[in-house]
Protein backbone atom coordinates (compact mmCIF):
# COMPACT_ATOMS: atom_id res chain seq x y z
CA UNK A 1 0.00 0.00 0.00
CA UNK A 2 1.15 3.71 -0.83
CA UNK A 3 1.78 5.97 2.27
CA UNK A 4 1.44 9.22 1.61
CA UNK A 5 4.05 11.69 3.45
CA UNK A 6 3.20 13.60 6.75
CA UNK A 7 1.03 13.03 9.25
CA UNK A 8 -2.68 13.63 8.57
CA UNK A 9 -4.47 16.63 10.11
CA UNK A 10 -8.19 15.98 8.79
CA UNK A 11 -9.75 12.67 9.29
CA UNK A 12 -13.50 11.20 7.74
CA UNK A 13 -14.96 8.46 9.58
CA UNK A 14 -17.16 6.40 7.15
CA UNK A 15 -15.71 5.40 4.04
CA UNK A 16 -18.73 4.95 1.66
CA UNK A 17 -18.99 7.12 -0.95
CA UNK A 18 -19.50 10.53 0.63
CA UNK A 19 -16.54 10.12 3.01
CA UNK A 20 -14.48 8.57 0.06
CA UNK A 21 -15.40 11.61 -1.92
CA UNK A 22 -14.41 14.01 0.81
CA UNK A 23 -11.28 12.27 1.64
CA UNK A 24 -10.38 12.44 -2.44
CA UNK A 25 -11.06 16.36 -1.93
CA UNK A 26 -9.04 17.28 0.70
CA UNK A 27 -6.32 15.07 -0.15
CA UNK A 28 -5.83 17.15 -3.67
CA UNK A 29 -4.08 19.57 -1.03
CA UNK A 30 -2.77 17.39 2.40
CA UNK A 31 -2.66 14.09 3.94
CA UNK A 32 -6.04 12.57 5.32
CA UNK A 33 -6.69 9.67 7.00
CA UNK A 34 -10.06 7.86 5.92
CA UNK A 35 -10.87 5.28 8.82
CA UNK A 36 -13.51 2.31 7.54
CA UNK A 37 -15.71 0.25 10.02
CA UNK A 38 -13.16 -3.02 9.50
CA UNK A 39 -10.13 -4.36 8.62
CA UNK A 40 -10.77 -6.07 5.53
CA UNK A 41 -12.13 -2.56 3.90
CA UNK A 42 -9.53 -0.89 5.08
CA UNK A 43 -7.14 -3.31 3.34
CA UNK A 44 -9.43 -3.58 0.10
CA UNK A 45 -9.67 -0.25 -0.62
CA UNK A 46 -5.74 0.76 0.80
CA UNK A 47 -4.64 -2.04 -1.84
CA UNK A 48 -6.76 -0.92 -4.93
CA UNK A 49 -6.51 3.14 -4.27
CA UNK A 50 -10.15 2.70 -5.27
CA UNK A 51 -13.59 2.02 -3.11
CA UNK A 52 -14.62 0.23 -6.40
CA UNK A 53 -18.31 -0.71 -3.97
CA UNK A 54 -18.86 2.37 -3.13
CA UNK A 55 -17.35 4.94 -5.25
CA UNK A 56 -15.89 2.90 -8.63
CA UNK A 57 -13.44 4.44 -11.04
CA UNK A 58 -12.13 6.97 -8.65
CA UNK A 59 -8.34 6.76 -7.90
CA UNK A 60 -7.50 7.82 -4.21
CA UNK A 61 -4.59 10.37 -4.19
CA UNK A 62 -1.56 9.36 -2.31
CA UNK A 63 -2.23 11.54 0.48
CA UNK A 64 -5.45 9.27 1.36
CA UNK A 65 -4.66 6.95 4.30
CA UNK A 66 -6.68 4.25 5.09
CA UNK A 67 -6.81 2.75 8.31
CA UNK A 68 -9.61 0.88 10.76
CA UNK A 69 -8.17 1.57 14.14
CA UNK A 70 -10.10 4.06 15.80
CA UNK A 71 -6.96 5.06 17.69
CA UNK A 72 -5.55 6.78 14.44
CA UNK A 73 -7.76 9.57 14.97
CA UNK A 74 -5.63 10.57 18.43
CA UNK A 75 -3.09 12.00 15.57
CA UNK A 76 -5.79 13.71 13.81
CA UNK A 77 -5.58 17.24 15.70
CA UNK A 78 -7.75 19.38 13.27
CA UNK A 79 -10.68 17.70 11.84
CA UNK A 80 -12.59 14.86 12.21
CA UNK A 81 -15.56 14.07 9.21
CA UNK A 82 -18.61 11.97 10.28
CA UNK A 83 -19.62 10.48 7.00
CA UNK A 84 -21.02 7.61 8.10
CA UNK A 85 -25.05 6.71 7.04
CA UNK A 86 -27.26 8.28 9.93
CA UNK A 87 -28.19 4.50 11.15
CA UNK A 88 -24.81 3.60 12.27
CA UNK A 89 -23.50 7.20 13.33
CA UNK A 90 -24.54 6.34 17.21
CA UNK A 91 -22.31 3.25 17.37
CA UNK A 92 -19.62 5.04 14.54
CA UNK A 93 -19.36 7.74 17.19
CA UNK A 94 -18.97 5.50 20.36
CA UNK A 95 -16.43 3.88 19.03
CA UNK A 96 -14.10 6.36 17.44
CA UNK A 97 -15.09 9.45 20.54
CA UNK A 98 -12.75 8.25 22.84
CA UNK A 99 -9.61 8.83 20.23
CA UNK A 100 -10.77 12.01 19.19
CA UNK A 101 -7.95 14.81 19.64
CA UNK A 102 -9.65 17.57 22.17
CA UNK A 103 -8.56 20.40 19.77
CA UNK A 104 -10.13 18.34 16.81
CA UNK A 105 -12.99 20.33 15.00
CA UNK A 106 -15.85 18.34 14.66
CA UNK A 107 -18.37 18.06 11.33
CA UNK A 108 -21.01 15.63 10.51
CA UNK A 109 -22.05 15.31 6.60
CA UNK A 110 -24.39 12.58 7.22
CA UNK A 111 -28.26 13.14 6.12
CA UNK A 112 -30.71 11.98 8.17
CA UNK A 113 -32.77 11.79 11.87
CA UNK A 114 -32.43 9.29 14.25
CA UNK A 115 -35.29 7.06 14.61
CA UNK A 116 -37.06 7.07 18.45
CA UNK A 117 -34.85 9.74 19.32
CA UNK A 118 -35.39 11.92 16.43
CA UNK A 119 -32.17 13.65 16.52
CA UNK A 120 -30.75 15.54 14.13
CA UNK A 121 -27.15 14.34 12.93
CA UNK A 122 -24.90 16.96 14.61
CA UNK A 123 -27.23 15.94 17.72
CA UNK A 124 -26.22 12.28 17.55
CA UNK A 125 -22.85 13.31 17.26
CA UNK A 126 -22.76 15.05 20.77
CA UNK A 127 -24.97 13.09 22.25
CA UNK A 128 -22.88 9.84 21.49
CA UNK A 129 -19.70 11.18 22.22
CA UNK A 130 -20.55 13.36 25.05
CA UNK A 131 -18.91 16.26 22.75
CA UNK A 132 -19.75 19.82 23.45
CA UNK A 133 -22.54 21.73 21.16
CA UNK A 134 -20.33 23.87 20.02
CA UNK A 135 -17.88 21.83 18.60
CA UNK A 136 -19.85 20.28 16.38
CA UNK A 137 -21.01 21.64 12.35
CA UNK A 138 -23.02 20.28 9.83
CA UNK A 139 -22.35 19.98 6.07
CA UNK A 140 -25.36 19.77 3.75
CA UNK A 141 -26.16 21.08 0.20
CA UNK A 142 -26.71 19.79 -3.59
CA UNK A 143 -23.58 17.01 -3.37
CA UNK A 144 -23.70 14.38 -5.64
CA UNK A 145 -20.39 12.08 -4.15
CA UNK A 146 -19.60 11.08 -7.70
CA UNK A 147 -19.67 14.16 -9.42
CA UNK A 148 -17.53 15.57 -6.99
CA UNK A 149 -15.04 13.18 -6.80
CA UNK A 150 -14.79 13.86 -10.74
CA UNK A 151 -14.17 17.37 -10.36
CA UNK A 152 -17.13 18.72 -11.19
CA UNK A 153 -17.88 21.91 -9.20
CA UNK A 154 -20.73 22.09 -6.80
CA UNK A 155 -21.41 23.94 -3.14
CA UNK A 156 -22.42 23.27 0.00
CA UNK A 157 -22.95 25.28 3.00
CA UNK A 158 -21.74 24.28 6.86
CA UNK A 159 -23.56 25.61 9.41
CA UNK A 160 -22.46 25.95 13.46
CA UNK A 161 -23.83 27.40 16.72
CA UNK A 162 -19.60 28.72 16.74
CA UNK A 163 -19.33 31.11 13.60
CA UNK A 164 -15.62 30.55 13.71
CA UNK A 165 -15.80 26.81 13.44
CA UNK A 166 -17.85 27.18 10.45
CA UNK A 167 -15.01 29.43 9.00
CA UNK A 168 -12.62 27.29 10.09
CA UNK A 169 -13.84 23.93 8.24
CA UNK A 170 -14.67 26.51 5.33
CA UNK A 171 -11.07 27.44 4.97
CA UNK A 172 -9.77 23.70 5.61
CA UNK A 173 -12.60 21.93 3.14
CA UNK A 174 -13.46 24.65 0.66
CA UNK A 175 -12.50 24.85 -2.56
CA UNK A 176 -12.73 26.66 -6.23
CA UNK A 177 -14.51 23.59 -7.72
CA UNK A 178 -16.50 23.02 -4.03
CA UNK A 179 -17.46 26.82 -3.15
CA UNK A 180 -18.57 26.64 0.57
CA UNK A 181 -20.93 29.27 2.45
CA UNK A 182 -21.96 29.57 6.29
CA UNK A 183 -24.97 29.73 8.10
CA UNK A 184 -25.87 29.82 11.51
CA UNK A 185 -28.86 28.04 11.29
CA UNK A 186 -28.00 24.29 12.03
CA UNK A 187 -31.06 23.55 13.05
CA UNK A 188 -32.65 24.62 9.14
CA UNK A 189 -29.53 22.93 7.48
CA UNK A 190 -29.70 19.72 8.98
CA UNK A 191 -33.63 19.40 8.22
CA UNK A 192 -33.05 19.98 4.72
CA UNK A 193 -30.57 17.32 4.24
CA UNK A 194 -32.89 15.20 5.72
CA UNK A 195 -36.32 15.72 4.49
CA UNK A 196 -35.14 16.34 0.87
CA UNK A 197 -34.35 12.52 0.73
CA UNK A 198 -38.22 12.04 1.58
CA UNK A 199 -39.28 14.02 -1.12
CA UNK A 200 -36.63 12.61 -3.53
CA UNK A 201 -37.68 9.40 -3.16
CA UNK A 202 -41.57 10.65 -4.14
CA UNK A 203 -39.89 12.11 -6.90
CA UNK A 204 -38.08 9.23 -8.74
CA UNK A 205 -41.74 7.44 -8.14
CA UNK A 206 -43.29 9.88 -10.48
CA UNK A 207 -40.36 9.70 -12.62
CA UNK A 208 -41.18 5.43 -12.88
CA UNK A 209 -44.47 6.33 -13.55
CA UNK A 210 -44.25 8.67 -16.26
CA UNK A 211 -46.02 11.65 -14.53
CA UNK A 212 -43.70 14.15 -16.55
CA UNK A 213 -41.75 17.07 -15.94
CA UNK A 214 -44.82 19.39 -14.77
CA UNK A 215 -46.21 16.88 -12.47
CA UNK A 216 -42.62 16.58 -10.66
CA UNK A 217 -42.14 20.19 -10.78
CA UNK A 218 -45.52 20.46 -8.86
CA UNK A 219 -44.19 17.54 -6.48
CA UNK A 220 -40.56 18.48 -5.69
CA UNK A 221 -42.50 22.22 -4.78
CA UNK A 222 -44.92 21.21 -2.77
CA UNK A 223 -42.41 18.87 -0.90
CA UNK A 224 -40.32 22.04 -0.51
CA UNK A 225 -43.09 23.87 1.40
CA UNK A 226 -43.80 20.51 3.57
CA UNK A 227 -40.05 20.41 4.73
CA UNK A 228 -40.17 24.26 5.21
CA UNK A 229 -43.38 24.21 7.73
CA UNK A 230 -41.69 21.37 9.33
CA UNK A 231 -38.66 23.46 9.53
CA UNK A 232 -40.42 26.70 11.08
CA UNK A 233 -42.81 24.83 13.43
CA UNK A 234 -39.42 22.99 14.77
CA UNK A 235 -37.61 27.44 14.97
CA UNK A 236 -35.48 26.94 11.82
CA UNK A 237 -34.66 29.96 9.40
CA UNK A 238 -37.60 29.81 6.70
CA UNK A 239 -34.71 31.57 4.01
CA UNK A 240 -32.85 28.07 4.77
CA UNK A 241 -35.20 25.97 2.96
CA UNK A 242 -34.41 28.75 -0.16
CA UNK A 243 -30.76 28.02 0.15
CA UNK A 244 -28.43 25.37 -1.12
CA UNK A 245 -29.34 23.01 1.90
CA UNK A 246 -32.83 23.59 0.93
CA UNK A 247 -34.26 24.13 -3.00
CA UNK A 248 -30.09 23.62 -3.72
CA UNK A 249 -30.70 20.09 -2.72
CA UNK A 250 -33.78 19.03 -3.40
CA UNK A 251 -33.19 20.16 -7.52
CA UNK A 252 -30.00 17.56 -7.41
CA UNK A 253 -32.09 14.90 -5.41
CA UNK A 254 -35.06 15.01 -6.93
CA UNK A 255 -33.65 15.53 -10.39
CA UNK A 256 -30.25 13.34 -10.96
CA UNK A 257 -30.35 9.46 -11.73
CA UNK A 258 -27.34 9.36 -9.19
CA UNK A 259 -29.28 9.97 -6.45
CA UNK A 260 -30.15 6.81 -4.43
CA UNK A 261 -33.22 8.25 -3.02
CA UNK A 262 -34.30 9.16 -6.54
CA UNK A 263 -33.58 5.51 -7.41
CA UNK A 264 -35.43 3.78 -4.48
CA UNK A 265 -39.02 5.54 -5.97
CA UNK A 266 -38.16 4.59 -9.51
CA UNK A 267 -38.20 0.85 -8.07
CA UNK A 268 -41.27 1.08 -6.02
CA UNK A 269 -42.91 2.61 -8.99
CA UNK A 270 -42.52 -1.00 -10.50
CA UNK A 271 -44.01 -2.70 -8.08
CA UNK A 272 -41.08 -3.98 -6.06
CA UNK A 273 -40.70 -3.95 -2.02
CA UNK A 274 -38.87 -2.28 -0.05
CA UNK A 275 -36.97 -5.07 1.50
CA UNK A 276 -35.61 -6.10 -1.75
CA UNK A 277 -34.58 -2.49 -3.31
CA UNK A 278 -33.03 -2.36 0.04
CA UNK A 279 -30.50 -5.19 -0.47
CA UNK A 280 -30.18 -4.10 -4.15
CA UNK A 281 -29.35 -0.59 -4.01
CA UNK A 282 -25.44 0.47 -4.23
CA UNK A 283 -25.31 2.54 -1.27
CA UNK A 284 -27.85 3.73 1.54
CA UNK A 285 -30.89 5.72 0.20
CA UNK A 286 -31.84 7.58 3.46
CA UNK A 287 -34.71 8.96 2.97
CA UNK A 288 -35.92 5.30 3.37
CA UNK A 289 -34.36 5.31 7.14
CA UNK A 290 -35.34 9.26 7.51
CA UNK A 291 -39.25 9.16 6.78
CA UNK A 292 -40.53 7.56 10.16
CA UNK A 293 -38.79 10.16 11.98
CA UNK A 294 -40.09 12.86 9.96
CA UNK A 295 -43.53 12.05 10.76
CA UNK A 296 -42.36 11.96 14.42
CA UNK A 297 -41.52 15.25 14.14
CA UNK A 298 -44.39 16.20 12.14
CA UNK A 299 -46.57 14.43 15.09
CA UNK A 300 -44.61 16.20 17.80
CA UNK A 301 -45.25 20.14 16.22
CA UNK A 302 -48.80 19.35 14.63
CA UNK A 303 -47.41 20.01 10.71
CA UNK A 304 -49.31 18.02 8.01
CA UNK A 305 -46.57 16.34 5.79
CA UNK A 306 -48.61 14.57 2.96
CA UNK A 307 -46.06 13.33 0.90
CA UNK A 308 -44.25 12.10 3.35
CA UNK A 309 -46.71 10.11 5.03
CA UNK A 310 -47.38 8.52 1.55
CA UNK A 311 -43.73 7.64 0.79
CA UNK A 312 -44.07 5.86 4.09
CA UNK A 313 -47.34 3.98 3.28
CA UNK A 314 -45.26 2.93 -0.01
CA UNK A 315 -41.90 1.61 1.67
CA UNK A 316 -43.60 0.19 4.44
CA UNK A 317 -47.62 -0.68 4.17
CA UNK A 318 -47.17 -2.15 0.89
CA UNK A 319 -49.53 1.07 -0.69
CA UNK A 320 -48.92 1.17 -4.55
CA UNK A 321 -46.80 3.95 -5.89
CA UNK A 322 -49.64 4.73 -7.99
CA UNK A 323 -52.32 4.96 -5.85
CA UNK A 324 -50.13 6.76 -3.05
CA UNK A 325 -49.54 9.53 -5.71
CA UNK A 326 -53.57 10.07 -7.52
CA UNK A 327 -53.97 10.03 -3.22
CA UNK A 328 -51.88 13.19 -3.21
CA UNK A 329 -53.05 14.79 -6.71
CA UNK A 330 -56.80 14.37 -5.65
CA UNK A 331 -55.84 16.29 -1.91
CA UNK A 332 -58.45 19.24 -1.36
CA UNK A 333 -56.82 22.37 -2.74
CA UNK A 334 -55.79 25.02 -0.61
CA UNK A 335 -54.55 28.83 -0.60
CA UNK A 336 -50.87 28.28 -1.82
CA UNK A 337 -49.67 31.00 0.29
CA UNK A 338 -51.80 29.69 3.81
CA UNK A 339 -48.04 29.48 5.50
CA UNK A 340 -46.85 32.98 4.38
CA UNK A 341 -47.91 34.62 7.60
CA UNK A 342 -45.99 31.89 9.87
CA UNK A 343 -42.80 32.23 7.31
CA UNK A 344 -42.73 36.24 7.17
CA UNK A 345 -43.45 36.34 11.21
CA UNK A 346 -40.54 33.30 11.30
CA UNK A 347 -38.05 35.66 9.34
CA UNK A 348 -38.84 38.84 11.70
CA UNK A 349 -37.81 36.58 14.37
CA UNK A 350 -34.96 35.27 12.92
CA UNK A 351 -33.53 38.81 11.32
Amino acid sequence: MTEPAGSPRVAIVGAGAWGTTLAVLIARTEPVLLLTHDAAAAQRIGTARENERRLPGVRLPDAVRVAAEPAELAAVADLVVYAAPSTHLRSTVERTAPFVAPSADLLSVSKGLENGSLLRMSEVVVDAGGFHERRVAALSGPNLASEIARGLPASAVVAALEPTLADRIVDRVGRREFRLYVNSDLLGVELCGALKNVIAIAAGAADGLGFGDNGKAGLMTRGLAEMTRLGIAAGANPLTFAGLAGVGDVIATCGSTLSRNHRLGEELAKGRPWEEIEAALPGVAEGAYTVDAALGLASRFDVEMPIAQEVHKALFEGKSVQRCLIDLLSRESKDELADFPAWAERIRETS
